[in-house]
């Protein structure tokens, strides 16, 4: 078999690495199309020829995934590879039988054939849904690592939503690395963190570069991942996240389920806020799937600085985006924070919302209360700013890890909600990482 036609569905994420690792320089297939779906205005792009190689000189169109069907037949496409995370099984099923009646064949691909080796040891952080505490996880094992004299750097799941050719391989260590990197508030979520704490992140497109860049600065690397999804690296100890406030979602979502079964390590995490019947729930599933995985427990517990400004107050709650759309939460930390800490009132932002932010509602009607930091761009923060202009409140309770008002101009006062990973009995990370060095 030779030159044969290929689609790749994505997100602007797995796709591409995917793509880099499998089909950039393999004669035997023809990359046709990647469709784009999840995050707005990915689609309409070209992967670049500067990231497409020479069999693409042109580089690849990116269409939206509603074309999908259409594209398949006017390519005489005959795979098609599901490459993005974060959608329940029977939603993956969905999209293969569209595939199947079209005529493709469907693909999942794994770490065997896309996974990258490294000269450092790597250490992965995962979850099995969005919105479980990978980040506030990967912070901690910085600090602990720090602690033991170890030089460590991160490298974030990609999240490339501009031009893609300025984004083959990103550094950040500093605020201004943000700004002339263009970031989005989504990238800001996931790096400012790590640069408050003197961590450098890498980031980007071409993941094998990316590596061998951080290679270079680091003792240990770490793997931040995104959504749900499974490593770009092969990994010496993989943690894998679980969350008993969405109970059998670990093995009900792609690639979590794959995380869950892969671990060295599972964190439940949120202890301190799920039922006890969830946490058994939860407790069981791991032990049914992955026995010898190492079990630990852990709370979020959270904090405010400026808690007047929320005791009985009128308060619009912000909160991380990506964990109330496609992660399906109704709410996050900034909730929790106005309940706890006596807000009088939480406005309710929907009938205010504006272009993007209104349709954001319209899909994704589990979002209650509260607005998601959505900025995929300056129209989007744009939108975002009109729709907090538009309502009378006293605070805003911001439950993203940002300082929002790096991003949006607003003259109301910002009650920040920070969160940490706290472990509950043993074993702790810490005597995890103390073991893991020790080989």
């Amino acid at each position: 078999m030779s030159n044969i036609n290929t689609i790749i569905m994505g997100a602007a994420g797995r796709d591409f690495h995917v793509f880099n690792t499998y089909f950039r320089d393999n004669p035997e297939y023809n990359v046709v199309a990647f469709t784009a779906t999840q995050i707005p205005n990915i689609e309409g792009r070209i992967y670049p020829p500067v990231l497409s190689g020479k069999l693409y000189p042109n580089g690849i169109p990116i269409h939206s995934e509603d074309e999908l069907a259409q594209l398949i037949k006017d390519n005489d496409v005959k795979q098609v590879i599901f490459a993005y995370s974060d959608l329940s099984h029977m939603d993956i099923m969905h999209k293969a039988s569209t595939v199947l009646a079209s005529g493709a064949d469907f693909r999942l691909m794994g770490p065997k054939n896309t996974s990258i080796k490294s000269s450092k040891p790597i250490i992965s952080i995962c979850a099995v849904r969005t919105g479980v505490g990978k980040s506030q996880t990967t912070r901690r094992i910085c600090q602990i690592l720090k602690s033991m004299g170890k030089k460590v750097v991160a490298i974030r799941h990609p999240m490339p939503y501009g031009d893609l050719s300025k984004q083959v391989c990103q550094r950040f260590a500093t605020y201004e690395d943000l700004d002339t990197h263009n970031c989005t508030i989504e990238e800001r979520e996931e790096y400012e963190p790590h640069i408050d704490d003197g961590i450098i992140v890498y980031a980007g497109v071409d993941y094998e570069l990316i590596l061998r860049e951080a290679e270079k600065e680091a003792d240990i690397i770490l793997w931040d991942g995104g959504n749900n999804d499974f490593p770009f690296y092969h990994t010496d100890l993989h943690i894998t996240m679980v969350d008993p406030l969405r109970p059998g979602h670990e093995l009900n979502y792609h690639p979590g389920e794959a995380n869950l079964r892969m671990a060295d390590v599972v964190i439940i995490n949120k202890v301190d806020s799920a039922d006890a019947s969830d946490i058994n729930m939860v407790r069981g599933n791991i032990e049914e799937v992955n026995p010898n995985a190492i079990l630990i427990e852990a709370a979020s517990p959270i904090y405010v600085e400026n808690q007047d400004w929320i005791r009985n107050k009128q308060v619009l709650v912000i909160e991380d985006g990506p964990t109330l759309t496609h992660g399906g939460m109704a709410y996050g930390a900034g909730s929790v924070a106005a309940k706890k800490f006596g807000a009088k009132e939480m406005v309710d932002p929907k009938p205010y919302a504006v272009g993007s932010i209104k349709k954001t509602y319209k899909a994704f009607p589990n979002i209650s209360m509260v607005l998601p930091a959505m900025g995929y761009g300056d129209e989007q923060v744009m939108e975002l700013e009109e729709t907090i202009a538009n309502m009378d409140f006293d605070t805003i309770i911001s439950g993203t890890p940002i300082d929002i008002k790096r991003v949006i101009k607003t003259d109301k006062p910002v009650a920040r909600v920070l969160y940490t990973l706290q472990e509950i009995g043993t074993p702790t990370l810490e005597d995890v990482l103390k073991k893991f060095l020790k080989k």
